[in-house]
């Protein structure tokens, strides 16, 4: 019998300071029994970085073919392709080649390795890449629990969490712009 995914419910209050953008969110989130915590909230994270009406979760983990977050258009064409981890250059050349803008957010211990074993490969593509400390990622992570009020405050280049369980600044290095 395969091991069911286990699913957060997660309420945010989010302000984005940088884009004067405001809004409740309301995430249901399906762990994947492969996926770590940190990696979950890694997702929960950027989707607030990058919060619009059209922005949704995918399959994650259960459809590879999918990034990890989206915004579709009504033609299902892929607006924004947003990838968390350390994905392989031909994953990326591909997104970039099927939509409009891409983003990956790394975070792990060995991103500093991927990033500088990829870094020649990866500026020749249309996207922007993004690393998180992982210490920090850490800590958020140890905030979790299966249902869950959080505030996110983003300015610059950081955001401020809070929730029940304790609070913590996660900021994020531009490795590339485009």
């Amino acid at each position: 019998m395969a091991i069911k995914p286990v699913i957060y419910k997660v309420r945010v209050s989010l302000s984005d300071l940088n884009r004067n953008y405001y809004d409740a969110l309301n995430l249901t989130l399906a762990q994947h029994p492969s996926e770590t915590l940190e990696r979950m909230m890694v997702r929960v994270l950027v989707y607030c970085i990058n919060a619009q009406p059209e922005l949704s979760f995918t399959k994650g983990l259960s459809a590879i073919e999918e990034p990890d977050i989206w915004v579709r258009s009504f033609d299902e064409k892929t607006e924004l392709w947003i990838d968390v981890g350390e994905p392989a250059f031909e994953r990326i050349k591909k997104a970039a080649n099927q939509s409009d803008e891409v983003r990956v957010y790394s975070f792990n211990s060995k991103s500093d390795v991927w990033w500088q074993q990829g870094q020649g490969k990866f500026s020749q593509l249309k996207a922007s890449f993004y690393r998180f400390k992982w210490e920090d990622i850490q800590l958020l992570a140890s905030l979790v629990e299966r249902t869950m009020d959080i505030s996110v405050t983003i300015t610059g280049d950081s955001a401020y969490i809070a929730t029940e369980s304790g609070e913590c600044d996660i900021s994020w290095e531009v490795l590339q712009a485009v």
